[in-house]
């Protein structure tokens, strides 16, 4: 006889031993039930704890299966991390089961109780709910990608109307604004397309919200079931009125769209994706096709389990990819991943693979595959050519979990020697990590001009023409050819008058990116002669080469944490040594602001990891206090900035910090490391001087105490932006409300500002705030002294802060500080600027 075991996961104890208890009648006690529900906190004991998760299910575990039900939240984040703490043999006996916590527990017992198999318990569990739907007149079906859920329970319906004012209407980014909004309230959203006649779609769903195919002028009406309706749609409502953020000015459209035609002569005609003239040989890339074959599964709940785990190691990977694309591009592109962290979570489409899986008892991946092409043929089925163009980023997002499925390794775009990649086609994960230096030009046989890919091509500045003849994918590797991202054609083996005219087309252009660098070298100094330094945001030797070429004036932040990525130890003292001169000679005697290790939070490295998973990484153990807890780490770090120090401008930046005491503990680290190489004998910089990154409020707060400490600030806007505001930048269902010109962030600047001036320190700001011109006369207004960008934005920042005086700057910023929200604050500084003649 089956000896099953049930664990009840609730943030309620008191809930939860009352359902242990009712179970426990039903059966006498036969079945083995545990408990982990509410947390140590007298004040507030609402919530779960993952080590009382495991300890319960340790307590009650059994070979033939360990039931976990939760109640909702974070009860089952909780649970998944327990079981990374169990052994990889018992993991494989615990099964988490989403049936309703009270039905489902007394299903499960009574049917653990008549010696069922695991499940059969969870089968059992599942169907909890039919019996008192049934008495309730309820009629239930699986869910499909087409129709949205319904209820019997007497709730509110309020309805709105709204008039899609979006230059794109609800494309990929404003979409999953919509969806993540929706998605924070208990009632069912419904929203339905009244210009385009469509039927009512779940708002919770971002492929349903995509494919009502929304442009701009279309009326939508939505409505709301439930208790907080009236709040749900006030907040939908607020995200019509402020345009998702958005502005409708016209953005860096692509060129003219051309014929797709083959001429003689080894020219090719496609589309215009992204200027710029590219001569180089060509590399073919053909990612692994994986075959996808459907077979019988005796075991749906293990199938359904291994998707779910291709599925979060998706997310994990979509993550680290808009981290590295919001360095590389910017956080208004790299937004692009937002949409397709969304496309995972969307609950329809869980819903029907799960669905798929347990009624047809087919394999993970034939049901996952079933699922996606479903959502793109409803994408490739809109009117909207725009629209229809998303279907890339379902594809991408597909072919990524097939691939974990599969057990294959990601593609690799890495050239050795630059080249013109040649493809089928290039999704924006491909595209976005793309190196410039090395790609030096994008031809492929399919795509557009406004595909997610070509928008990352433009910005990375690289040159692409899409959409030629597909007899380039049978050129050989090495073979000579050259691009034209303007006029949209390509040449194979180009003619020696052709190449003429090309490399004197892209000479010219070469020579207006000069001039543009050329002006981009002078000092930024405002109309009434103030100058500001232009410092570089770099996390790499690359960077800082093209930070130099761009204008540069010195490196504002370098992010150290590029060392210890893609490894499976720390680097040594000398590999950071190698690096740190390298850069610093790349410099040539310009101020290198170093900043020490800065990991956990959206930055976590494997290796390093030391205890327990932390329910909330951005408020743990991150930064300072990593640092200060791993003093060996540490110290290899600053042993290596100050050996590279001698007869270099090179600072110590500390980030995270929240004390004063931190401040202090980590100076006094500094000072045995210069004890230790004093009496090693080792030169290094004796005067060098320490500042701190201020991110976060406490900071703020003290910063006249922190002043006294430190010879500098940095002011860090982005994670200062989502502390101040309460919301993870990368949790697309707050992200906007991340907002760095907000009031409320713009006065915590000010403090800072204020408190390092008055104890005669410098201080400046490495956010991306820094980069949006937008916010320069803010910036200016405000007294900052230096202004740290990604080097791409050097030339432009710098021509900004020419074209300002700080009196006009400064009456910008003391109004700007008056507002009551960050789109009045747009508003406020785009009708103030006049452009400049």
């Amino acid at each position: 006889m089956a000896a099953i075991a049930i664990v009840i996961v609730s943030h309620s104890k008191q809930l939860a031993l009352g359902v242990r208890e009712l179970a426990a009648q039903m059966v006498q006690n036969q079945v083995p039930i545990a408990v982990a529900a509410g947390i140590e906190d007298s004040e507030n004991p609402l919530g779960t704890d993952p080590i009382q998760v495991y300890e319960a299910i340790a307590s009650v575990f059994s070979d033939d299966g360990v039931l976990v039900l939760m109640d909702l939240g974070s009860a089952l984040l909780s649970a998944e991390m327990a079981i990374e703490f169990l052994s990889e043999a018992q993991q494989k006996k615990v099964y988490l089961c989403e049936a309703p916590l009270v039905e489902g527990a007394i299903a499960a017992v009574v049917a653990a109780a008549a010696g069922r198999d695991i499940h059969q318990v969870m089968a059992e569990a599942r169907g909890a709910l039919l019996a008192k739907a049934t008495q309730l007149g309820v009629v239930t079906r699986p869910l499909s990608l087409s129709t949205p859920t319904t209820t019997n329970v007497e709730s509110p319906t309020r309805e709105i109307r709204v008039i899609v004012s979006n230059r794109l209407g609800l494309h990929a980014r404003p979409a999953a604004q919509f969806v993540a909004t929706a998605a924070q309230f208990q009632s069912q959203i419904l929203v339905r397309n009244l210009t385009r006649n469509t039927e009512l779609v779940r708002g919770d769903s971002i492929n349903q919200v995509t494919t009502l195919g929304v442009r701009q002028g279309h009326e939508l009406v939505i409505t709301a079931t439930g208790s907080d309706a009236d709040e749900a749609l006030a907040a939908l409502q607020r995200l019509f009125a402020n345009n998702f953020g958005e502005d409708n000015v016209t953005l860096n459209s692509p060129p003219a769209h051309h014929e797709v035609t083959a001429t003689t002569h080894g020219e090719l005609l496609g589309i215009a994706a992204s200027a710029g003239v590219a001569i180089a040989p060509v590399i073919r890339y053909q990612p692994t096709h994986i075959a996808i074959t459907e077979y019988h599964v005796d075991e749906p709940d293990a199938e359904w389990q291994r998707l779910q785990a291709a599925i979060n190691t998706a997310r994990q990977e979509i993550q680290a990819v808009f981290s590295q694309a919001s360095l590389q591009i910017g956080d208004a592109e790299a937004a692009i991943f937002d949409a397709q962290l969304l496309f995972l979570e969307d609950p329809v489409l869980l819903e029907a693979a799960h669905q798929r899986i347990l009624d047809n008892h087919i394999n993970a991946e034939a049901a996952w595959q079933a699922v996606v092409d479903e959502v793109a043929t409803s994408y490739r089925a809109l009117e909207d050519s725009y629209l229809q163009e998303r279907v890339d980023d379902v594809v991408d997002v597909g072919r990524r979990v097939l691939r974990l499925l599969a057990g294959n390794a990601a593609a690799n775009l890495h050239l050795e020697s630059p080249a013109i990649l040649v493809a089928t086609d290039l999704t924006p994960s491909d595209t976005a990590g793309l190196d410039p230096t090395k790609v030096l030009g994008i031809c492929t046989t399919s795509g557009s001009a406004t595909s997610h890919s070509a928008i990352i091509a433009r910005t990375l500045g690289i040159p692409a023409v899409l959409g030629v003849d597909d007899r380039v994918l049978h050129l050989a590797d090495g073979t000579l050819m050259a691009l034209d991202g303007e006029s949209g054609k390509a040449w194979v083996e180009p003619e020696s008058h052709i190449l003429d005219l090309l490399a004197a087309k892209q000479s010219a252009w070469q020579t207006a990116q000069q001039e543009a660098r050329a002006t981009a070298h002078q000092p930024a100094i405002t109309r009434d002669g103030r100058q500001v330094s232009v410092f570089a945001n770099i996390g790499s030797i690359n960077d800082v080469q093209v930070a130099v070429a761009s204008g540069a004036e010195g490196v504002g932040l370098l992010r150290t944490e590029f060392l210890y990525l893609d490894r499976t130890s720390a680097p040594t003292e000398e590999e950071q040594l190698e690096v740190y001169q390298a850069i610093a000679q790349v410099l040539d005697n310009r101020p290198l602001i170093i900043r020490t290790l800065d990991v956990g939070g959206d930055k976590p490295l494997p290796y390093l990891r030391v205890g327990l998973p932390e329910a909330n990484p951005f408020l743990g153990w991150r930064g300072i206090r990593f640092c200060l807890d791993r003093v060996d780490l540490f110290k290899t770090q600053l042993r290596a900035i100050l050996r590279a120090s001698v007869g270099h401008e090179i600072k110590i930046m500390l980030p995270m910090i929240a004390t004063v005491t931190e401040v202090r503990a980590a100076k006094v680290i500094l000072g045995e490391v210069q004890a230790e190489l004093n009496q090693a004998g080792i030169s290094f910089d004796a005067a060098m001087k320490v500042g701190i990154m201020v991110e976060v409020p406490s900071a703020v707060a003290i910063a006249d105490r922190l002043a006294a400490e430190v010879d500098f600030f940095s002011i860090g806007t982005n994670d200062l932006s989502q502390y101040v505001m309460a919301s993870d930048r990368t949790n697309p269902r707050v992200a906007n409300l991340v907002d760095a010109l907000h009031p409320a962030v713009l006065r915590m600047v000010q403090q800072t500002i204020q408190a390092a001036h008055a104890a005669g320190i410098s201080v400046g700001l490495c956010g991306e705030l820094a980069a949006d011109t937008l916010a320069t006369p803010i910036l200016l207004g405000l007294g900052l002294d230096e202004l740290s960008v990604n080097p791409q934005s050097i030339p432009g920042v710098k021509q900004a802060i020419a074209r300002l005086s700080i009196v006009e700057s400064e009456a910008i910023a003391a109004s700007a500080l008056q507002q009551d929200s960050a789109e009045n604050v747009r508003q406020l500084i785009s009708t103030s600027i006049t452009p400049p003649a």
